[in-house]
């Protein structure tokens, strides 16, 4: 999966600004290229979980499709753990196709990393930053 740096920007900065909440949103574009991404309210307001307002899903996938692009990832961060999915994380991947991109703050370093979850397997995928 490819990124645009100014979206892993983007996403990481988010992270901070919702900091000790997590913040959450899709992530489009086009042959596996990430171009967009879309930031989302985190209805559950938690530090250790995030969920989306259905109408604001609804609209940004349907926006999403009216600009040609697709869904390709769901990303959120994780203000005090490691970029690696949780249980929740594993239990609630509910698309097999999509990718699950995660933003650490629990060091210095803001960590980004992505993820293929498929029946409970969790496998890390290379995110190619261009």
């Amino acid at each position: 999966m490819g990124i645009e740096q100014t979206i892993i920007k983007q996403i990481v900065s988010e992270a901070h600004s919702a900091n000790p909440l997590e913040c959450c949103g899709y992530l489009a574009g086009n042959d596996h290229f990430i171009t967009h991404a879309y930031p989302m309210k985190n209805v559950d307001q938690s530090n250790v979980h995030y969920s989306f307002e259905p109408k604001e899903q609804f609209k940004t996938i349907k926006d999403i499709r009216n600009r040609g692009m697709e869904v390709l990832a769901v990303y959120h961060s994780h203000p005090e753990s490691p970029a690696r999915p949780s249980e929740e994380d594993i239990r609630l991947a509910y698309d097999p196709q999509l990718s699950y991109v995660i933003i650490s703050l629990c060091d210095e370093k803001s960590d980004v990393k992505s993820f293929k979850i498929v029946n409970g397997s969790v496998e890390q995928e290379e995110l190619l930053i261009k």
